[in-house]
């Protein structure tokens, strides 16, 4: 699949049309060498700050990676990556390997599920986020998680390769330990945690929890809206407190699905890229057609410091147009995004090359239509609240949902938990907010 990576093509006979001096036979460079010198004549041309890069002697440099960490605008730039193309192109498809679990510590020391994917053979054994996790393979695991010691976590899960086997002892909700062996496997995540409708005294309120903008969201948020419009839901609570963003098209096809006109003339978002190619790129994208838009003239978003990038041009390109409240933590705070390229380069001569690498440089900045953006310091709350992991998604007493709950009942009670910033381990032990959780996070255009 390289439809995300057909923007490459435009600025392939800006960067290398000219000529270069031919290399030694005894001293052909290496692909790392190649993308290493690709990466940073790119990033000259389309980086969104490129006049701040600093000078450098590319040759100091032995691969891409190198290059991208050495001319990232720091501190500001977080997000810019390289990336091999396969890993990426998987993830974005929502592939994975795992149990297809996550967890975190609460704030009484237990170590619990967080999040719980439905391709997980832990799934139809009845495990659930808020599920207290014991032991894995007999070892206790709270004080891993204690002592924040992610090597001796990947240690105990083993490698992301199908077939490994780990056994968990669970706590469930009602103080019952029960043991189940689970067994890694390849699956596709569902980006739709749960999608529940709420009988609320002020009327039927549809609940999404909502968890990353890949390929497979279009048609779960297509099915997910039906039901909310069948059922005629007349509120909205989206909970991204996990969702570290995506493609900016299912950015677009979310905020559209809130909105009622089908006015396809109305802007949704702005892309600014800089001065030396923003003439010719930058565009504004318009809502779209939906078959099942809400009309809705509030919504309610739950957040944390991990709901970045698509996530918050969501919550922005509604706000010129209805009333939009955040019920939470600040947001991440990453108003801009990045266009694709796959490495080596297209060429005359071979235009479908075998990718190595995926560059994903940080190229433009996102407005709304009233040109509002770069909140590089998130989006605040209008209610705090605190992420209730001893509750499942869309259960009202979860603290954020009771918030947002109270926040369209008028009430805007406050959560009664400490607001903190949970620290979330996947299977590979990488901690939330990271750049790269389950497949790099940033907005995307196709």
């Amino acid at each position: 699949m390289k439809k995300v990576l057909l923007i490459s093509l435009i600025v392939i006979p800006v960067l290398f049309g000219c000529k270069k001096d031919p290399v030694p036979e005894n001293n052909i460079p290496t692909i790392e060498e190649r993308a290493r010198d690709g990466l940073y004549d790119l990033m000259k041309y389309v980086y969104l700050w490129y006049n701040t890069m600093p000078t450098v002697k590319v040759s100091d440099y032995n691969s891409p990676e190198e290059i991208m960490e050495a001319l990232r605008y720091q501190p500001k730039d977080r997000w810019s990556f390289v990336t091999d193309y396969e890993s990426f192109i998987a993830s974005m498809q929502g592939s994975f390997v795992g149990h297809g679990i996550r967890l975190s510590l609460d704030n009484t020391g237990n170590v619990r599920v967080v999040s719980l994917y439905e391709g997980s053979d832990l799934w139809p054994k009845g495990v659930r986020r808020g599920w207290i996790v014991k032991e894995i393979n007999g070892t206790l695991i709270a004080p891993i998680f204690i002592s924040g010691d992610n090597t001796a976590y990947n240690n105990l899960m083993g490698p992301a390769t199908a077939g490994i086997t780990n056994t968990f002892k669970f706590i469930n909700p009602d103080g019952q330990e029960l043991t189940f062996t689970s067994t890694k496997a390849s699956f596709t995540i569902n980006s739709v945690t749960a999608s529940k409708i709420l009988d609320l005294p002020s009327g039927k309120t549809g609940y999404l929890a909502f968890e990353t903008f890949i390929e497979p969201s279009e048609q779960e948020l297509n099915e997910a809206f039906a039901n909310f419009k069948a059922n005629n839901v007349t509120d909205l609570i989206i909970d991204l407190r996990y969702n570290t963003g995506g493609y900016m098209d299912i950015a677009q096809q979310l905020s559209s699905l809130v909105l009622t006109w089908n006015d396809t003339t109305k802007v949704c978002y702005k892309l600014v890229y800089n001065s030396l190619v923003g003439p010719e790129w930058n565009e504004s994208h318009r809502f779209i057609r939906t078959d099942s838009p809400l009309g809705l003239d509030r919504v309610v978003f739950i957040t944390t410091r991990s709901s970045a990038s698509a996530s918050e041009v969501v919550i922005n390109s509604l706000k010129p147009y209805i009333d939009v409240k955040i019920v939470g933590d600040t947001t991440h705070g990453k108003p801009a995004g990045m266009n694709l390229w796959g490495f080596p380069f297209p060429s005359e001569s071979d235009p479908n090359p075998d990718y190595v690498y995926i560059f994903a440089p940080i190229t433009f900045e996102y407005l709304n239509s009233l040109d509002q953006g770069r909140f590089y310091d998130g989006l605040p709350p209008d209610v705090k609240a605190a992420d209730d992991i001893t509750h499942d998604f869309g259960d009202p007493e979860e603290a954020s949902l009771k918030a947002a709950i109270g926040v369209l009942q008028g009430t805007k009670s406050a959560s009664a938990l400490p607001v903190r910033r949970p620290r979330i381990w996947s299977e590979a032990g990488n901690q939330l907010p990271t750049e790269l959780f389950l497949g790099p996070p940033q907005a995307f255009k196709k």
